[in-house]
Parts: C-alpha cells; sequence; structure tokens
C-alpha cells in the first residue's frame, strides 16, 4: 500500500516523502504520517471492514465524504479542520496537514477537565451546523443515509435493539426518528479521541460519517463521552459533568436555526440509547471493566424508560445513579 501512497503525493503534485509512519489507533481506516519537503502531512484511506470483534463492514467511499466534511467544516468554522491538501475519490485517498497537538480524551484521562474548552467545541460544532442548516446544496454534496446507517445507526441503535429485546421498539424508533431528520451537516463521531486541544480552540478529525442530518445526533454523541468518563476517571467525574453543562450551554445558545428546546429534546432523549449502544452495540467502549459495564447498562435502560428531554434533568439523573 505505501507504493500507491507514494504515486497519489506525485501525483497531486505534493513530491515524493522522504519518511513515512503507519498511525495506530484507528479502527475505521489505515493513517500514515508523511515527511515531504514542504512539511509533515497525513494520509488517510477507509477500511472496508472495521478492526471491532463483531463483524461490521462500511462502503469505503466514505473517505470522499469525510474529506467534503472537512472542506466544509474550515469554511463555516475556520480552523475547526484539518486543511485538506489533495485527495484521490476513486481510490479512497486524501491529504490533509498533520497538526501535533494532543487529542481531548488523553487530557480527560489524566482528569483534566476545562469546561471553556467544552464550551468551545458546543460553540464550534453549532457555527458548523449553523452555517449548513436548510442548504439543500450542501445536502446534495453527502448523500450519504446508507453509509451512516452502516456505521452510526445499526451498530450503536439496532444491534443494541436485539441485546434488549425489550427495549427493541425504543431503540428503533431512535434510530428512525434520527434518520428521517434532515438539517444540516452532521460530524457523526464527535468524541474526545476526534478532538484536537490547540491553542486556537478545537480541531475536529475523523468525519467518516459525515451526513446531512440531525444536528442532535452530534450534541448526544459527544455528551454521552463525557457521561462515559466519569466511570473511567471518577475523581474527576464532576468535572466532566461540569463540561457537559458548558458544552451544551455553549451548543443550545447558538442553535438559531431550529427551536432548541425541540433539538435539546431529541438530544436528551437520544443520548441514553447511545450510552447503552456503547456498552451492548457493535463498539463498546474499551475503557471500562465489567462491573462498570453494568452499572452504564442499569443506568442507560432506567434513562431510556424515563424518557426525559432535558439535558439538565439527565444530567442530575446520570450523576444520581454514580452515587
Amino acid at each position: 500500500m505505501t507504493a500507491a501512497i507514494v504515486e497519489f503525493l506525485k501525483k497531486a503534485g505534493l513530491g515524493e516523502p522522504s519518511a513515512m509512519q503507519a498511525l495506530s489507533g484507528g479502527v475505521s481506516s489505515d493513517i500514515w504520517r508523511v515527511d515531504l519537503a514542504s512539511g509533515r502531512a497525513c494520509v488517510k484511506r477507509a477500511l472496508p471492514r472495521l478492526r471491532v470483534a463483531q463483524v461490521w463492514e462500511a462502503p469505503i467511499e466514505r473517505n470522499r465524504y469525510e474529506r467534503r466534511w472537512m472542506q466544509t467544516a474550515a469554511a463555516a468554522a475556520p480552523g475547526a479542520a484539518p486543511k485538506v491538501l489533495a485527495w484521490d475519490d476513486e481510490r479512497g485517498l486524501f491529504a490533509m496537514e498533520y497538526l501535533d497537538f494532543p487529542v481531548w480524551k488523553s487530557l480527560l484521562r489524566a482528569g483534566r477537565t476545562d469546561a471553556v474548552f467544552a464550551a468551545h467545541v458546543g460553540a464550534a460544532l453549532a457555527a458548523i451546523h449553523s452555517a449548513t442548516a436548510g442548504r439543500p446544496e450542501i445536502a446534495s454534496e453527502f448523500p450519504t443515509d446508507a453509509i451512516f446507517h452502516a456505521i452510526r445507526l445499526e451498530p450503536y441503535l439496532l444491534a443494541t435493539a436485539r441485546r434488549h429485546p425489550d427495549l427493541d421498539d425504543r431503540l428503533c424508533a431512535l434510530a428512525a426518528r434520527t434518520a428521517a431528520a434532515k438539517r444540516c451537516l452532521v460530524h457523526g463521531d464527535v468524541s474526545p479521541k476526534n478532538i484536537l486541544v490547540t491553542p486556537r480552540g478545537p480541531v475536529f478529525l475523523d468525519a467518516e460519517c459525515a451526513w446531512y442530518g440531525d444536528p442532535a445526533f452530534d450534541l448526544a454523541f459527544c455528551l454521552n463521552h463525557l457521561f462515559l468518563k466519569c466511570l473511567w476517571v471518577p475523581e474527576a467525574a464532576s468535572g466532566f459533568l461540569q463540561c457537559f453543562d458548558a458544552l451544551a450551554a455553549a451548543y443550545l445558545s447558538r442553535a438559531s436555526w431550529e427551536n432548541p428546546e425541540a433539538l435539546e429534546e431529541r438530544a436528551a432523549t437520544l443520548l441514553p440509547g447511545l450510552l447503552l449502544g456503547r456498552i451492548d452495540g457493535k463498539s463498546p467502549v474499551e475503557y471500562l471493566d465489567e462491573p462498570q459495564r453494568a452499572r452504564v447498562r442499569r443506568a442507560a435502560r432506567d434513562l431510556l424508560a424515563r424518557q426525559m428531554t432535558s439535558l439538565g434533568k439527565l444530567r442530575t439523573a446520570w450523576h444520581e445513579s454514580l452515587t
């Protein structure tokens, strides 16, 4: 594959790399850091089968839409996505600038919480959603319903429904409602592992799930990770919940493209489904042990049953489940 990368870079006018290094950590793509005369860059190629325990296949053309998401997001919120340098959609490759900053997940793992940065994440995400809301010309650039179903709705909600037959109706309804919402450009994987912490603010990576759909998915997906971190680093739980509050408040205060209360309701009712999905779906969270997973499972099932429409009330209920 390295020969194909070299050929791609030369054809794109970026030159021949003096060094290449495969980067670890990705489950859905091969990623290389390449050293060029102009500086370092990153080359990404989507995999047809993800590196997870369960069989999880996804169309490789998502590479094209990830590249488009980064270009669109950078125009909507300058600095919020890496600069795309070159691409070959037919071969499923693109090159982008290499940014050497820590991912938010690594700081959270160390118990370093920063509500101000969390608010910046919410504000940047809202800026991208706002700039792309109600834009049919952007929607036409992202005909990715099938991809989003394959790598988000099916593995997180529908696969989880099969593990919890008594919740089948509820989880399937959440998936159907999410699929039907067509409001703005969605990242689909707004996770701390995909957010760089830079002096200029957050930079979003790994937009392989890019989709023109429901912004509530991005909001709920990110906030869900802050819930899970409370069990991963329990001594920092109060800080994670402060980040939850700051991110949600910054985002919702900028949600001008639709009724913020309606958006919040969709996010609040979806989040427990995603919470359960990180335990019993196709992409279980890797950093919790079985007793912790059992606690999340119990709390998520309870929150799904209660169907709270406020993120604040949901956060309070989650906090109570930790004590």
